[in-house]
């Protein structure tokens, strides 16, 4: 199964992310997002971010995921290339602890397509049938 695949979209970033479990799902949707900015086969895993995020579902979870990776991003000044991500479900809530690795911008290496500024709502899903797959856009 490949990780994820770009959509059509007029304006923004549109993309789908696949996992086995939602752990997976999870880091490849971020790894598509810093995907749709910059190659990540060039981004040098020389930091480790540590994320602590909880929500009421898996669906809001993921939103806030890959807001709080676009919040490091623009207060980091870092990209980022892989993602360890754990996720414990409770009655009443999803939490996700992770460990994300890359590096400070730079400039000479790291040659960005686009920016992302925002996660949108906008047709934003996430689903479970024999994978787990999870539906955003990217507003750029």
């Amino acid at each position: 199964m490949k990780p994820f695949e770009f959509l059509e979209h007029t304006a923004d970033v549109k993309f789908r992310a696949f996992g086995l479990t939602p752990e997976e799902m999870l880091g490849n949707a971020a790894l598509a997002m810093f995907n749709a900015m910059i190659d990540t086969s060039k981004v040098r895993e020389e930091r480790v971010w540590e994320v602590d995020l909880s929500g009421p579902d898996l669906e809001q979870l993921a939103y806030s995921w890959l807001s709080e990776l676009v919040y490091l991003f623009d207060v980091e000044v870092a990209v980022f290339s892989r993602f360890e991500v754990h996720l414990v479900q409770s009655e009443s809530e999803w939490k996700l602890h992770a460990r994300i690795f890359g590096e400070e911008i730079d400039g000479r290496r790291h040659a960005f397509e686009c920016q992302v500024k925002a996660v949108t709502l906008h047709q934003f899903e996430v689903s479970h049938n024999d994978h787990w797959t999870m539906q955003t856009i990217l507003d750029v």
